[in-house]
């Protein structure tokens, strides 16, 4: 599992029952069932998150400048959603 994705589990652990974003770069990114839900909620594509090896895990992000207008779409909706720049 690489290092990306190991901070990804770590901080879903903490906080399992909201949708975690996860800022990747430019980009806000959500992976599994957490990616699933968001993608029939916002209308974005589903695509999969592959790493030489490992297992294509649901994915689904938008770019960073847009975080509160899909945040906001997300907590009208009625989710719970964490927002995580691990690079804070």
């Amino acid at each position: 599992m690489s290092k990306t994705m190991q901070r990804y589990v770590e901080a879903k652990r903490v906080c399992p029952e909201a949708l975690l974003l996860f800022r990747m770069g430019d980009f806000y990114e959500m992976f599994h069932e957490d990616a699933k839900t968001a993608a029939k909620v916002l209308g974005l594509s589903l695509t999969n998150w592959i790493r030489k090896g490992d297992i294509p895990i649901p994915m689904v992000g938008f770019p960073y400048h847009q975080l509160h207008s899909y945040l906001g779409k997300l907590i009208a909706a009625g989710y719970q959603a964490v927002v995580l720049d691990p690079e804070k």
